[in-house]
């Protein structure tokens, strides 16, 4: 009977609670984020936080996974080349103030084999305040910690952690000066897997949500902080579906944090009372599951919304409640959110893994742009024009978009673009060209100047040119009976700078069996010279036989190859 009724008292705390919500309704407004650029890395990444590391106004990032970066940014939403540390660092990560300079420090966990055999370390690097950091500082942690977090937790103006050490969930008190005290662990939580930090009691100390698996068991629960860096005893709420992440923020206006646990269906909310509990408010599906959580207003009507793994955006209702899921076409295992642009919009770093990559995403308000990707253009020869590539914008607001100018940088034109006015669901679209007058990669940038930004809009544009010329792009040896050889082929390859191109590899692909080649051209091609390729074609079965010829040059500013087709045809009885 007891239990009868303390469930019934739970479904009406709920209903009320959700009418409440409900009172509070308001429509929220768009938010649009766009794939802009890519800053290519050397390795896997997985954990990423901004920060203005520099001290120019301007954010930067930090990305740990196969290696520790900083990327500098250059406040259009690109950044500079990844500046790498050798140091053995481990994957989560998180920014603070940790020696009380003012300068912005890294916190990075132990990598397996650093600090001993388990990598049982938090390691802070300390900022120098240009974007560089001093080698880490070394604090053991009881077990190998596989989350990191940053908060006050015992009010004294200096920045502490809490980490994720199965079975622990631990506090490390800082010292000031970059380093912890001794580890003060807390297992009360079965399977911690992610932190959030919030008063979730309203008492002015930092507690921790938590989410996790153990046994079969799945739950988010409270751990309450006491004020000095001790946890009490986790609070449990069972979970339906298997968890991936946690998030914390006020989605309505109760002025009490509520928490968002990612899972295997999608992300369940969760509201909270005000005194260290929850009830279970609403369970949203998304076509993309699992990953992080991060709670922000990214359409800047004061409620806020989720951003989830796989890029999944809900906008919230600022009444506990949340738009269906909007998925956006990147594929992200990692992200962190800020202001890259300057726009006073909140933006995406996203990380994605082949090949390793920091990819800006920047809320473009009410611009759609198609592709949703950046611009990249094949090899092109130096100083010819490619044909067009066609970049859509369309206008997925309800007022017209007002477009004041678009300019390009680079080795890149444009012929007929976007101007004026465009009109509420309508389209216009912007033609780039990429002309190189020197090989390698060159990149440059769309820039557009329009109603739905204080800056401009950036669309990253690529291309790779080369100083090979190659004459002509395919060969068609037609018919030829299985077993024989054709007469040959020549192709002309001319160097169309004054530098001497060195080649890495002349040969054949694809069907390399049935095509042969021979060349004159040697190791290196001097600036105006040209040299000849001779291919031949030998079926070794019936039907349509196909090839490339390729010439691959130190630096990689390799020229498109050469296709070969070709048919066998049965042999002679």
């Amino acid at each position: 009977m007891v239990h009868s009724v303390s469930t019934q008292l739970a479904k009406i705390f709920r209903t009320l609670l959700y009418l409440a919500c409900l009172a509070g309704a308001s429509v929220p407004t768009l938010a649009q984020l766009e794939t802009r650029a890519i800053a290519n890395l050397p390795y896997i990444p997985f954990g990423v936080v901004s920060g203005d590391f520099s001290g120019n106004g301007t954010l930067d990032i930090a990305v740990s996974g196969g290696a520790l970066s900083t990327l500098r940014g250059k406040g259009d939403g690109t950044f500079l080349k990844p500046v790498l540390y050798s140091y053995p660092l481990g994957i989560p990560i998180a920014v603070g103030d940790f020696n009380g300079d003012g300068k912005l420090d890294l916190v990075v966990t132990g990598a397996l084999g650093d600090g001993g055999p388990s990598g049982n370390t938090v390691n802070v690097l300390l900022g120098n305040g240009d974007g560089t950091f001093q080698a880490p500082l070394v604090s053991p942690t009881t077990e190998f910690p596989t989350f990191v977090a940053v908060g006050d937790f015992n009010h004294d103006g200096k920045l502490d952690v809490v980490i994720v050490d199965p079975p622990y969930i631990s506090v490390l008190l800082g010292s000031g000066n970059g380093t912890f005290q001794a580890p003060i662990d807390n297992d009360s939580f079965p399977g911690p897997e992610s932190l959030a930090v919030a008063d979730f009691n309203n008492d002015g100390r930092l507690d921790v949500a938590a989410e996790g698996y153990s046994g079969g068991s799945m739950n988010m629960g409270v751990l309450l902080g006491d004020g000095d860096g001790t946890l009490q005893p986790a609070l449990l709420n069972p979970l339906n579906e298997h968890p991936y992440a946690i998030g914390t923020g006020n989605f309505n206006t109760d002025g009490n944090a509520d928490v968002a646990v990612s899972d295997a269906a999608g992300v369940a909310i969760f509201l909270g009372k005000g005194n260290g509990r929850f009830v279970h408010g609403a369970s949203y599906r998304t076509p993309i599951r699992g990953g992080n959580v991060v709670v922000e207003d990214f359409n800047g009507d004061g409620n806020l919304d989720l951003l989830l793994g796989g890029m999944i955006l809900l906008l919230g209702n600022g009444n506990c409640t949340f738009q269906p899921a909007q998925a956006f076409p990147v594929d992200a295992n990692g992200f962190a959110v800020g202001d890259f642009n300057g726009d006073h919009k909140p933006d995406v770093v996203a990380l994605h893994s082949e090949p390793g990559g920091a990819v800006t995403v920047l809320n473009t308000g009410v611009v759609n742009f198609s592709p949703s990707t950046p611009v990249s253009f094949p090899s092109q020869l130096i100083n010819t024009t490619s044909p067009f590539k066609t970049i859509t914008l369309t206008n997925k607001g309800s007022t017209p978009l007002s477009i004041s100018s678009i300019k390009i940088s680079g080795h890149f034109g444009m012929g007929d673009a976007c101007e004026g006015s465009v009109a509420a669901g309508a389209n216009c679209e912007i033609n780039v060209t990429f002309n190189p007058t020197a090989a390698g990669i060159q990149q440059g940038l769309v820039m557009i100047v329009d109603s739905a930004s204080s800056k401009p809009q950036v669309i990253e544009v690529s291309g790779l040119g080369t100083a090979l010329k190659l004459s002509p792009a395919a060969l068609n040896f037609g018919d030829q009976k299985v077993g024989t050889t054709s007469p040959p082929q020549k192709i002309t390859v001319t160097n169309e700078s004054k530098s001497t191109v060195t080649f890495t590899s002349i040969g054949i692909g694809f069907d390399t069996e049935d095509f042969s080649e021979s060349q004159n051209c040697g190791s290196q091609l001097v600036g105006g010279a040209s040299c000849t390729a001779t291919v031949t074609f030998t079926p070794t079965k019936a039907g349509p036989r196909k090839g490339s010829a390729f010439f691959d040059v130190v630096g990689g500013a390799n020229p498109d190859f050469v296709v070969l087709t070709g048919t066998g045809t049965a042999s002679a009885r």
